[in-house]
């Protein structure tokens, strides 16, 4: 509707200056969006280096992580740290039908076991063989299922049915079961045995988390652009697929070093393991002490809160871990 006391020009002259403010408003929209939009000139965070920085402020993974630190360094240099060695009989006088188990003394803090042997050089000892227990078969677990995740995730088709196939039926055995029935398989128990046993029912958890990545990269824009681009098949698997896919198999390989300790213990607590006890393990260790427990329960709590604190230390850094590289849990 006209106002009624202005001109012709005087309107022609409101709407002009109307357009213009509109157009002025319109622009300065578009400038602050083009501001906000620009590129940063920060470089890029990746998204290892986003996890650390979000790790280091984490207390539950520094626990972890100060667990886990303590226990390989003690591993690795038990050989100079034991007291005395693990396998001579140093307290064996003391062994007597009364007494059975040596008491803590001056020089054996711990005491002895049932074979005059220092309890605490037994324990360092032993961190070393559950470690090496516990880390050969993750990685032997690791090896076997990134193979079979990357045939299933990477090929597809009748080959992805059939290797998912036999990791449904090895998923549906409860693992310490499994791994009970592979160890008896040997006639003679030994560490290496307990360690394919445990590798082997690993294998399913890691191939069916790669298989489920790897999946999920097929429609990526970068594995679409190399299918576009005339890239073969495996040369997409290996360069662009399974270095994408890797991330979550390395986190659950921490939670699953954790499990391993436990079922290695588990199966040398149950006389599967290494017979040879002159070799200390912690499993080992908290079997033979079952016939002492109600005297000298000691000698049981106390490997038993080694394996217990490894685990949970394993677990807590694991867990962090997952976490902090999980899109989802990102604030």
């Amino acid at each position: 509707m006209s106002e009624p006391n202005l001109t012709d020009t005087e309107r022609a002259g409101q709407r002009t200056s109307t357009r213009h403010g509109l157009g002025a408003r319109k622009k300065a929209r578009i400038d602050s969006l083009a501001e906000a939009g620009a590129l940063s000139e920060e470089e890029g965070v990746s998204l290892w280096r986003s996890a650390w920085r979000r790790l280091r402020r984490d207390p539950v993974f520094l626990v972890g992580l100060g667990i886990t630190t303590v226990f390989v360094i003690i591993a690795i240099i038990a050989p100079w740290i034991t007291p005395h060695d693990p396998s001579a009989r140093l307290l064996i006088d003391q062994v007597t039908p009364a007494t059975p188990i040596p008491e803590p003394q001056p020089g054996f803090p711990l005491g002895g076991d049932n074979a005059g042997r220092d309890l605490l050089s037994r324990l360092i000892a032993g961190s070393r063989q559950t470690l090496i227990v516990g880390v050969l078969a993750t990685l032997g677990g690791l090896l076997g299922g990134m193979i079979l995740g990357t045939i299933a995730g990477g090929i597809g088709g009748a080959a992805d049915t059939a290797v998912m196939r036999v990791v449904d039926v090895m998923l549906s055995i409860p693992s310490l079961l499994m791994a009970f029935s592979i160890a008896a398989l040997f006639a003679s128990p030994s560490q290496w045995t307990v360690i394919l046993a445990i590798a082997i029912i690993q294998v399913p958890i890691f191939a069916r988390l790669l298989r489920g990545s790897m999946m999920a990269q097929r429609h990526s824009d970068h594995v679409l652009a190399a299918r576009a681009l005339g890239v073969r098949r495996p040369a997409i698997v290996f360069r662009h697929m399974l270095p994408n896919s890797i991330g979550p198999v390395i986190v659950q390989g921490t939670l699953v070093l954790a499990v391993s300790i436990i079922d290695a213990a588990a199966l040398s607590f149950l006389g599967l393991g290494n017979p040879n006890d002159a070799i200390p393990e912690w499993g080992q260790m908290l079997g033979k002490a079952q016939v002492f427990f109600n005297t000298y329960p000691h000698i049981a709590v106390y490997p038993a809160l080694c394996i217990i604190v490894v685990a949970l230390g394993f677990t807590l850094m694991g867990e962090s871990l997952r976490e902090a590289l999980d899109p989802k849990s990102r604030r």
